[in-house]
C-alpha cells in the first residue's frame, strides 16, 4: 500500500452529529454533547432596572446590536471625567439588559445550559419570559443554568438577560474601597450547551465535581509521573445506566500514552465518582517554563456502548515547592519567580477583553521574559490561564477583593464561594502553582486559606502582606507573600515572595541575590484605570490611568526592555535612549559579554556590562555608556559573546517628524470576525529616513473599510482623533460580523499618511470542532522474551521456549495473531536465557532474552497480523549477571554459559527482504544510567501475508541478542 493510501486509510473522520457538513479529527469521541459560542447576535439596552424587558412581547428592535464581550458603555481613558472615589459609587453602576432567539435541539432528552464565563455582576435569566435563577457571588467567576424546562423543543427560544452592576454591599470586591475600577457588562464568553443525560457535571458545581486531574507522584530525576483523575458523571434519566469512563492522556502527535477504563452502575438522579490512576514512565515530557509540554486528557463517557458525554482538559506534568534554603523549586531546579502582576483593564474596553487580547498580553509577557503572573485583584479569564499554561508562565490567583472587608456573614459568603469557584474552575491548568488566600495589605485570611486547601490541598496558598500591617504576617499559608516598597523587616525563617514590588534590574537583583527571597512580581504590567486620589495624574484631562511598566494599549515605558536581557537565553541587545544631542549617559541592554558602540562607522566605545553593586545577583546588568564627545549620525551597538559578534542593533538621530507608519498587532494571533474581536494598531511617527521620532506630539486621525470599525468612533470617548505619546497613536479595531479585507488609514497635520491592509476570518463556534485534536488510541503489545526463569511484569506478555528449536506462540492482541522466532539456516544456534538481575528500567527485560547465531540471521515473523501500520520497538542489550553470593542465580550461571558467548556489536535490521535500520547493542549489568539500545522499525501489514523482521550480524558470525518487543498499531508520518 502507497504512503498516500495509508494516510489516508488511518485519517478518516468521524461524522459530528451536531454540526451538518462539519467532522471530528481522527478517533475524537462522537458524542451528545455540544457546545456553541453564542457572543453574536445580542440586542442591549442600558439602564431601567425595574422595567420588565423580559417579557416576550417586548420591542427590542431600536435596541443596539452587539456582540459578546461586552461592556455596558466604552470608557475614555480619562474615566469620563467621573469624580467618584475608591468604592466607585456611581461609574458604571448601572444595569444592562441582554436579548437573545436560541436555536436548542429536538431530542426531548436533551439536557440544556447555558454557560457565563462571568459577568459583573448580579445576573438573572429569563428564558421565553420566564425567570431561570440568579447569580450573585462575584462578577468574576463562572456559573450557568439548566434551562432544560424551559425551552422548546426544537424551536427558537428567547433568553433574557438583566447584568446588574449596581452597588452590592454583600459581593466582594463591593462595598470597597478599592484600588481599580470594576467595570461592567456581559463581559466574558456565553456558551449554549446541550448535554445526555448522562453527563460530566461542572466543575463550579461543588467540592467533588466535574473532572479533576492531579499529579501524586513526579520524578524529575527518573522521569516518570503518577495520574490521578476524578470524573463526577451524573445522571438524569428515570432509570439506573451502565456507565463506562475511559480517561486517554494523549501526547503532541495525538498518540495515546495512558488509557484508564472503568464502569459503574448510576442510579437515577444520582452523581458517581469514578477515581482512576495510572502513571507515565516512558518518554516522559515535564511542563515548564522553557518547555511547557502539554498533553491532551480526553474524557469519554459510555453508555450502552456509546458516546454519551466527552471533554478534554490539558495536562502539564511538573512537580513544585518551596524551599526553606533554595526558595521556589520547579521540577526540583530552582527558578527565581519574576513577572509582573496584571489588571484585566484595557483602553475603552474596561475589563470586556476578547480572548485574543488576553493571549497577547501573556505572549508580550513570555517576549519580556517574565516566568510569572499574578492575577491582581480578582480571577481572571479562562483565555489568560490557558495561554500561561501554552506559553509556559506560571500564575498566582487570588479571589476578588481589595483592603475592606465587609463585616457581614454574606459578605465573607459569597467571597468563600467565589474563592472556592475560582479553584474549581481553574484547578486543572499546570499554570497555576499559587492561590491567593487572603485580602492585599491585610496577611492571611484563616476562611480562605482553609477553604482554598480543601478545594486543593496540592498548590501553595500565599498570604497577602504589607509593612504597615505586620512585618510577617504569613499566618496559615504556605508562603509569606509581601508588598514590599519600601524598608521591611524580615526575620529569615522563612522564604518570601514580593507578590507586589518595584520594577527594574536593581530590584530583581535584590531577588535574585537571596535564595529565600523567591521573587518579585512587580506593580504593574500595564497602567490600569483606577479612581485612587493620589496618583500624579488623578486629575489629569488627557489620561487619568495609573501606573504600569507598559501603557493601557500595552506599549512598553522606559526601561522594560531590559528583562528579556536577564530572563531569555536568545540573544538581545537594545538601546534604551535616542541617539541625540544631549546624551550624557546611553544604556544598552543585553545579555553579551560585552558591548561595542561604532559611530558613523567609526569604533566609538566598548566595554562590560555595569559593575555596580546595586546589580550583585543579576547574570546580565544593564551597560552604561558615558557619552562625551557626540557625533549625530549612525548609532550601531554589537554584542560580543566568547570574542565573537554575538548580537547587533542600529539606530539613527532622529529628524524632523515626516511620515506615519502603520503597524498592525497580529503577531501570534488571528482576527476573528465575529463582532467583537479587537486588533490593536499604532500609528508611529517616522523621518525621512525611517527613524522612530519619539518626541512628536500631535493627534492622529484614523479612518477604516471593510468589515470592521474603530472602536469608540461613535461613543464620544476620545478614543479617534487620539493624541501622540512617545511618537505612537494607538487606536482598537473592532470586528465586524462577517470576514473580509480591512483598510485602516492614518492621518496627522503635516505628516504623510499611511495606509495599512489586512484581513479577518471566519470564527468557528463550534466548540467542539474548534478544539477537538486528533486521537490515535493504539493497541499495544509487549513481550518479554527469555528462559522459564524469567522474571516477568505486569503488563508484559511473556515468551520462553527450549534452545535450539523454533519457537512459537499465540497472542491476543490485535484479535488474536501468532509468532514465532527462528533462525534462518538449518544450522543456526537459539539459545533462551533467563533472567540475570540486570539493573536499570526495564531490567527485568532486557537483563534475558534469546540470542541467535546464524550468519542469515534471526527471523521474528507475525502471522495473521490485521492489515495497516505497526510500529516495533525492540530491546538489544547483552546481559551481564549482578549476582553475588546471596543470589540463586550463581548456581544457574555455573551451567549456562549463555551470556557469554559472542555477540555481534551492530545488528542489521530488514523488513519485507530491505533493510530498515541499524543499531549498536549494548552490554552491562549496571544500566541505570545508560540507554540501552531499542530501535523502531515500522511495518506494514497487507493482513494476509506473514510480517518478517530479520536481525542480523552484518559482517561476522555472531549473535544477535533479541530481549524483549513492543507492537503498536501506528500511523504513517
Amino acid at each position: 500500500m502507497s504512503k498516500t493510501n495509508l494516510l489516508l486509510a488511518l485519517l478518516i473522520l468521524v461524522t459530528n452529529a451536531f454540526s451538518q457538513n462539519k467532522q471530528l479529527p481522527y478517533g475524537y469521541p462522537d458524542s451528545n454533547r455540544k457546545k456553541e459560542c453564542i457572543n453574536t447576535g445580542w440586542k442591549f439596552h442600558l439602564g431601567e432596572p425595574e422595567a420588565h424587558y423580559y417579557k416576550k412581547e417586548t420591542d427590542d428592535s431600536k435596541w443596539e446590536n452587539i456582540s459578546i464581550p461586552h461592556t455596558l458603555k466604552p470608557t475614555s481613558l480619562t474615566l469620563d471625567f467621573s469624580t467618584d472615589t475608591k468604592d466607585q459609587p456611581t461609574f458604571h453602576r448601572s444595569v444592562g439588559w441582554y436579548r437573545k432567539y436560541i436555536q436548542v435541539s429536538a431530542t426531548a432528552r436533551k439536557k440544556i445550559f447555558l454557560e457565563f464565563e462571568g459577568a459583573h455582576q448580579v445576573t438573572d435569566l429569563w428564558v421565553n419570559g420566564k425567570h431561570v435563577g440568579q447569580f450573585a457571588v462575584t462578577g468574576y467567576t463562572p456559573f450557568h443554568f439548566d434551562i432544560s424546562d424551559y425551552v422548546q423543543r426544537g424551536k427558537e427560544n428567547l433568553i433574557t438577560l438583566m447584568v446588574d452592576n449596581r452597588r452590592n454591599e454583600n459581593i466582594p470586591p463591593d462595598a470597597g474601597p478599592f484600588d481599580y475600577v470594576k467595570f461592567s457588562g456581559l463581559y466574558r464568553d456565553v456558551y449554549l450547551v446541550e448535554t445526555d443525560p448522562v453527563h460530566i457535571t461542572y466543575n463550579w458545581e461543588k467540592t467533588n465535581a466535574g473532572i479533576t486531574i492531579t499529579t501524586p507522584s513526579v520524578d524529575p530525576i527518573n522521569m516518570n509521573a503518577t495520574i490521578h483523575i476524578k470524573t463526577f458523571v451524573r445522571n438524569e434519566n428515570t432509570t439506573p445506566k451502565n456507565c463506562e469512563v475511559i480517561n486517554r492522556i494523549i501526547d503532541k502527535q495525538g498518540v495515546v500514552v495512558l488509557k484508564l477504563v472503568s464502569s459503574q452502575e448510576i442510579a437515577p438522579g444520582s452523581d458517581i465518582e469514578f477515581s482512576q490512576i495510572g502513571g507515565i514512565e516512558d518518554d516522559l515530557h515535564l511542563w515548564d517554563t522553557h518547555h511547557p509540554y502539554l498533553y491532551r486528557v480526553n474524557t469519554e463517557v459510555r453508555v450502552d456502548g456509546k458516546s454519551a458525554d466527552c471533554l478534554e482538559n490539558r495536562l502539564g506534568i511538573r512537580t513544585f515547592r518551596l524551599d526553606n534554603k533554595k526558595g521556589f523549586m520547579l521540577n526540583e531546579k530552582p527558578i527565581d519567580l519574576i513577572g509582573f502582576n496584571r489588571h484585566q483593564h484595557y483602553g475603552y474596553l474596561g475589563d470586556a477583553l476578547p480572548n485574543s487580547l488576553h493571549y497577547k498580553d501573556m505572549l508580550q509577557f513570555k517576549q519580556l521574559g517574565f516566568n510569572v503572573m499574578r492575577t491582581a485583584h480578582y480571577p481572571q479569564d479562562n483565555a489568560i490561564m490557558e495561554a500561561c499554561d501554552e506559553l509556559g508562565i506560571l500564575v498566582y490567583e487570588e479571589a476578588p477583593t481589595w483592603i475592606t472587608m465587609n463585616n457581614t456573614k454574606r459578605w465573607f459568603a459569597n467571597l468563600e464561594t467565589a474563592a472556592r469557584r475560582m479553584v474549581r474552575n481553574h484547578r486543572n491548568h499546570p499554570s497555576i502553582v499559587i492561590w491567593g488566600a487572603g485580602i492585599n495589605h491585610r496577611g492571611y485570611v484563616p476562611q480562605i486559606h482553609y477553604a482554598i486547601k480543601q478545594e486543593d490541598p496540592n498548590r501553595l496558598t500565599a498570604s497577602q502582606s504589607a509593612r504597615w500591617t505586620g512585618w510577617q504576617a504569613s499566618g496559615l499559608t504556605d508562603i509569606n507573600a509581601n508588598m514590599l516598597y519600601g524598608p521591611f523587616i524580615w526575620d529569615r525563617s522563612e522564604p518570601m515572595l514580593a507578590m507586589e514590588g518595584h520594577s527594574g534590574p536593581q530590584e530583581v537583583a535584590i531577588h535574585k541575590r537571596d535564595p529565600k527571597m523567591t521573587g518579585i512580581i512587580s506593580w504593574t504590567a500595564h497602567a490600569y484605570y483606577t479612581f485612587h486620589p493620589t496618583h500624579a495624574k488623578y486629575k489629569s484631562m488627557k489620561d487619568r490611568t495609573r501606573s504600569g511598566a507598559m501603557t493601557i494599549f500595552r506599549q512598553p515605558k522606559k526601561g522594560l526592555l531590559w528583562y528579556p536581557s536577564e530572563m531569555r537565553k536568545e540573544p538581545f541587545l537594545h538601546i534604551e535612549q535616542d541617539w541625540k544631542k544631549d546624551i550624557k549617559i546611553l544604556e544598552v541592554y543585553s545579555n553579551a559579554d560585552e558591548v561595542e558602540l561604532f559611530v558613523n562607522g567609526e569604533s566609538y566605545l566598548r566595554q562590560t556590562p555595569s559593575s555596580d553593586s546595586v546589580y550583585i545577583g543579576l547574570d546580565h546588568p544593564p551597560y552604561h555608556f558615558q557619552i562625551s564627545n557626540y557625533e549625530a549620525g549612525e548609532l550601531k551597538a554589537v554584542g560580543y559573546k566568547d570574542g565573537k559578534e554575538f548580537v547587533s542593533q542600529t539606530i539613527r538621530t532622529p529628524g524632523k517628524a515626516k511620515k506615519l507608519q502603520l503597524i498592525i498587532d497580529t503577531i501570534g494571533r488571528k482576527f476573528e470576525a465575529d463582532g467583537s474581536d479587537i486588533l490593536v494598531a499604532y500609528a508611529r511617527v517616522l523621518d525621512n529616513n525611517g527613524t522612530w521620532v519619539k518626541d512628536s506630539v500631535g493627534e492622529v486621525s484614523f479612518s477604516i473599510t471593510g468589515p470592521a470599525k474603530i472602536y469608540g468612533n461613535d461613543a464620544n470617548i476620545n478614543a479617534n482623533p487620539m493624541f501622540i505619546e512617545t511618537g505612537e497613536a494607538p487606536i482598537l479595531i473592532q470586528a465586524g460580523t462577517n470576514p473580509g479585507k480591512i483598510t485602516l488609514r492614518a492621518k496627522s497635520k503635516g505628516l504623510k499618511s499611511a495606509t495599512a491592509t489586512f484581513r479577518s476570518v471566519t470564527k468557528e463556534n463550534d466548540m467542539i470542532l474548534a478544539n477537538a485534536q486528533a486521537i490515535y488510541d493504539f493497541e499495544r503489545l509487549r513481550v518479554d522474551l527469555g528462559a522459564k526463569d524469567q522474571l516477568i511484569q505486569f503488563g508484559w506478555t511473556p515468551w520462553s521456549s527450549t534452545d535450539n528449536q523454533p519457537s512459537s506462540i499465540h497472542l491476543e492482541a490485535f484479535g488474536g495473531i501468532d509468532a514465532s522466532i527462528k533462525t534462518n539456516s538449518d544450522n543456526g544456534v537459539l539459545r533462551w536465557l533467563g533472567e540475570m538481575n540486570v539493573i536499570g528500567k526495564y531490567g527485568f527485560a532486557y537483563g534475558e532474552g534469546v540470542l541467535g547465531i546464524d550468519p542469515k540471521g534471526m527471523t521474528l515473523e507475525f502471522m495473521h497480523l490485521p492489515k495497516g501500520v505497526y510500529k516495533l520497538t525492540t530491546w538489544h542489550h547483552a546481559p551481564r549477571t549482578n549476582s553475588d553470593l546471596m543470589d540463586t542465580n550463581v548456581d544457574k550461571l555455573k551451567k549456562l554459559q549463555i551470556h557469554k558467548l559472542p555477540y555481534a556489536q551492530e545488528i542489521y535490521i530488514q523488513a519485507d527482504d530491505k533493510e530498515v535500520s541499524r543499531v549498536q547493542t549494548t552490554e552491562g549489568k549496571e544500566m541505570q544510567f545508560s540507554p540501552v539500545a531499542t530501535a523502531e522499525t515500522i511495518l506494514v501489514s497487507d493482513g494476509t501475508n506473514p510480517v518478517r523482521i530479520v536481525f542480523k550480524d552484518g559482517q561476522s558470525n555472531k549473535g544477535v541478542w533479541l530481549n524483549a518487543f513492543e507492537l503498536s498499531e501506528w500511523f504513517n508520518k
